[in-house]
Parts: structure tokens; sequence; C-alpha cells
């Protein structure tokens, strides 16, 4: 196959899900511009400090996962099916422990840059809630989001290396500010 044909093949693979990556971003947009969240980021002070890195991480975690499952289907390592595969459980769990773990450590140190700069804060309990809930929600959606996406579009002949970027920015951006609203109501009624 020549460069050129190459090119527009990926190119064609890769168009329509940019375009929903790009109404996705849009999503987020108005969600995270809303009342209720902006209502969310007076009441808990520190959450527009953690935000971006909360999104980032969404992406750098889940793409990871997303080009490890299209790797190892590319090798014949993991099989396009949901059953019992150890690389795949192990994947999963790195993914979810990861996702989880870096969601807990942007509230604590989001807190803690901003008590080092004498910056009004929402407590520390509140800031690691709303972080590890969302971490858990987004971590749920995106991993199962991403192996229905990964496997359907490998067995339909597409490849997944092409799509697993504009679907993790896109999945990530959306379910992390619902998650993080979601989050901002249940901490505000606990705590």
């Amino acid at each position: 196959m020549d460069a050129r044909r190459e090119v527009w093949r990926i190119y064609r693979e890769s168009i329509g899900i940019l375009g929903v990556s790009l109404l996705g971003g849009l999503f987020a947009g108005l969600v995270l511009g809303s009342d209720a969240m902006r209502a969310g980021f007076a009441d808990f002070p520190g959450l527009l400090l953690l935000l971006p890195a909360f999104l980032a991480t969404r992406g750098n975690v889940y793409g990871a996962f997303g080009a490890r499952i299209s790797s190892g289907l590319h090798q014949g390592l993991i099989d396009p099916e949901f059953e019992f595969d150890e690389r795949l459980v192990n994947a999963v769990v790195a993914s979810f422990v990861n996702g989880i773990g870096v969601s807990v450590l942007i509230g604590f140190l989001s807190w803690g840059i901003l008590r080092a700069l004498e910056r009004e804060s929402a407590r520390l309990v509140e800031l690691v809630g709303i972080t590890f809930i969302a971490g858990v929600l987004t971590s749920i959606v995106l991993v199962f989001g991403l192996l229905v996406l990964v496997f359907g579009s490998y067995e339909s002949g597409y490849d997944p290396d092409n799509l697993i970027g504009p679907i993790v920015t896109m999945l990530g951006d959306v379910f992390g500010v619902v998650f993080l609203y979601v989050a901002i109501v249940v901490v505000g009624v606990v705590l």
C-alpha cells in the first residue's frame, strides 16, 4: 500500500471520532460553565486549581490503558472478548489503581498548594472526597467504555490506535466534568 493511500485511510478512520470529540468537548464546556458548576467552585475553593490536572490525568492514565489494549490486540496477546484474561485483568486493575490514586493525590496537592500560598481552600477532606468520588466514577466509565470501543473498532476492521486519543480525550473531559459535579453535590450533602 502506498503512503498516500495509508494517510487517507488513517484520516477516514479518524475524522468521525474527531468530530464527536469536538462535540464532547463543547458539552463538557457547557457543563463547566453552568450556574450549578460555578456555584460548586464558589462553595469549594480550590476546585478550579485541580480541574486541569484532574482532566489531564484522565487522558494520561486511560490513554496508556487504551494503547496497552490496542497493542495486545495487534500482537494477538489479547482477544477482543469480555472473558477472563490475565493480561486484560492486570491492565484494568492497574488503570483503576492509577486513575483513583492520582485523583486522590491531586486533591491533596491542590489543598497543600493553596495552604502554602495562604489562599482560601476548601477543607482537605472535601477536596480529596470530591476527587476520589469523581476518580472512581470516571475510572469505571473510562475503563469499560474504552474496552467496548477498542474491541468494537478492532472487530469492525478499524485500527484502534487511530481512535484511542480522541476517544480518551472526549470521554475524559465529558465524564470528568460531569462526575466532578456529581462529586460536588455528594460531598456538599454528606460533609
